[in-house]
């Protein structure tokens, strides 16, 4: 089997016979769908049900609801083919996608990993709860991964080193990559590919520590769906209490405590965690490797002033949050003065002070009238 593709799902089924059908209606047949519905009730059975004859499609269903990192790695465990793609139920992939894949893996003899491009859709109600849909490009890669290059050694593992600096340079949804299965084999010797609390970040940064090698793609591969029901801070305008319910509802655990924790974006509190979980799992790579405190301030201040700007605190709520700042973080918010990056983070932020609140939330992001798929948005945008 060359490719297995993973569809872990938990009450998609709104979303879940678009998904399917982006898959099995490509024209390639060394490939299995596995869907494995957690415990779903919703209409899950019935949408899977209705492709029954394509004997591409494999099913599984839990007896009772489990985290989605263990619903992950069920899925992971009874795949087999050479190479894993994980995509959500609300994605979509493009057509041409198997067959580019496989261009590209044979053109550069099997690499361990391959990256691409997408678009992400934002559905209708999923932002602010506006009947409009809008798109926009997933992801802006650096000039050093921008186009097709082949990436080898060391320079994978200065992508890692940059997440401890919480700057990521790569996508951290899985549906942008697909892995070898003997990278993850590679991986899976010092444990399980799949870690709470956002598996998906964890295992794209463990694999990138274990590659030899990784091609990436400027093809555009992929649509990312962003729906009423999806988890992240900028879907729910910052508000803790909406992130943790949708966390809750996935089974994302809460964010595990740390020494000067401050209240904030939990997806920041949670990449604090899983970027000492790997180090904890990989200490002979990020040993002399620590968690920016600097930076990680600097992101929860960012979202402090987005909640303040955007209304979800006053500025007396604004002020007793500073005042949970210690002298040294105080020192190392004035440090962003001769931080080019930081800089350009801060005037993106005030040139954004009146900008729409889409355009915060989703930069570039574009109306689409009359658009409400993932479809819809390939055959009236991307195919022409």
């Amino acid at each position: 089997m060359k490719f297995s593709v993973l569809l872990p799902t938990r009450n998609g089924g709104k979303y879940l016979q678009a998904c399917i059908e982006s898959v099995l209606n490509q024209q390639y047949q060394d490939m299995e769908l596995i869907v494995f519905d957690n415990a779903n009730t919703d209409n899950t059975a019935e949408i899977v049900k209705s492709f029954i004859s394509d004997n591409r499609l494999k099913y599984y269903k839990t007896d009772e609801v489990v985290g989605v990192t263990e619903n992950w790695s069920n899925a992971l465990r009874v795949s087999s083919g050479e190479y894993v793609l994980m995509i959500g139920d609300d994605d979509y992939l493009l057509p041409g996608y198997f067959n580019h894949i496989n261009s590209i893996i044979e053109k550069y003899n099997n690499p361990d990993a391959v990256t691409y491009r997408g678009f992400l859709f934002i559905f209708p109600y999923a932002f602010e709860n506006k009947s409009v849909s809008y798109y926009a490009p997933h992801f802006k890669y650096e000039s050093k991964l921008d186009g097709e290059k082949y990436i080898v050694g060391d320079q994978l593992k200065s992508i890692v080193y940059d997440m401890f600096r919480f700057r990521p340079r790569v996508p951290l949804n899985t549906i942008a990559h697909i892995w070898s299965r003997k990278l993850i084999e590679r991986v899976e010797v010092e444990g399980d590919l799949f870690r709470p609390p956002y598996p998906d970040h964890f295992a794209i940064n463990a694999l990138l520590l274990k590659a030899d090698n990784w091609v990436f793609s400027k093809e555009n591969t992929y649509i990312v769906g962003v729906t009423p029901e999806s988890c992240g801070p900028k879907v729910f305008g910052f508000s803790e209490e909406q992130q943790r319910e949708k966390e809750d509802y996935i089974g994302i655990p809460p964010p595990a405590e740390f020494p000067n924790q401050l209240p904030g974006a939990s997806n920041i509190n949670n990449m604090h965690t899983w970027l000492q979980l790997l180090k904890e799992n990989y200490p002979s790579y990020l040993q002399d490797i620590r968690i920016s405190r600097t930076n990680y301030v600097r992101h929860q201040v960012y979202n402090w002033i987005s909640r303040y700007r955007h209304g979800s605190i006053d500025f007396a709520g604004l002020r007793e949050l500073f005042k949970l700042l210690s002298l040294k973080d105080k020192i190392g918010l004035i440090s962003v003065l001769w931080d080019g990056r930081s800089l350009k983070r801060v005037y993106s932020t005030l040139r954004k002070w009146k900008a729409t609140r889409i355009d915060v939330f989703f930069h570039n992001a574009k109306p689409l009238i009359g658009t409400s798929t993932p479809e819809e948005l390939y055959h009236s945008v991307i195919k022409k």
